[in-house]
């Protein structure tokens, strides 16, 4: 019998801050754990509805994501079944999440709707950022939350492994330049920003003398 698919997917908007949670989250499990062939993981963004046949092929989800469960700031929790879709309609905080809802609903109602479902969250304590980086808190959740999803993983007869050290790298996600550390390193300082915005996303148009 073959083995099966799982997928763990990280959404969320990067340029905002701490709704950058579950795609950095889904990054860090994929640098720091292998995974087994049937698990699939996932930056899923802010794609919303473009997400529904990767739901509808997994029997096994699991989803990262910055939601506002009414706890504290930085606070991690784990939501399961149907209160999965439940929390990321009750309190949403951004468009993302409203499609993500969607994609559930759309699932269920075509009747390919994953056997499980998990959703690992933070509260989060800063969106109102662009081309911010995770605060703190959040950040130091990322570790807690990719355990939790090795826990899963393991579970479902899914368990991934460390990459020892010297281990080929993994294959990136998405683009180097939106990897965490990159993001941070280039973020144009408060004074270059108020200037000519953030060049990371954009370039300026090319200064032009009286004599052009």
């Amino acid at each position: 019998m073959a083995p099966e698919s799982i997928v763990v997917l990280g959404i969320g908007n990067v340029l905002w801050a701490d709704e950058g949670f579950g795609v950095r989250a889904v990054e860090a499990l994929n640098a720091g754990w292998v995974c087994p062939p049937q698990v699939e993981l996932v930056d899923g963004g802010t794609q919303g509805l473009a997400l529904l046949p990767l739901v509808e092929s997994a029997q096994r989800l699991i989803v990262f994501d910055a939601v506002d469960f009414g706890l504290a700031p930085g606070a991690l929790d784990v939501r399961v079944g149907d209160a999965v879709p439940t929390c990321l309609t009750a309190r949403r905080m951004s468009l993302h999440q409203m499609g993500f809802a969607d994609v559930l609903a759309c699932a269920q109602l075509k009747g390919h709707y994953p056997r499980e479902i998990v959703l690992i969250g933070v509260q989060p304590v800063e969106l109102d950022d662009y081309g911010g980086s995770l605060r703190p808190p959040v950040k130091a959740q990322l570790a807690p939350a990719v355990q939790q999803a090795c826990c899963w993983l393991a579970r479902w007869g899914a368990e991934p492994r460390a990459r020892a050290d010297g281990a080929t790298a993994a294959e990136p996600l998405h683009a180097a330049s939106l990897a965490l550390a990159s993001y941070e390193d280039q973020r144009p300082s408060p004074q270059s920003a108020n200037r000519y915005g953030d060049t990371r996303f954009w370039q300026p148009a090319p200064h032009r003398s009286e004599n052009d």
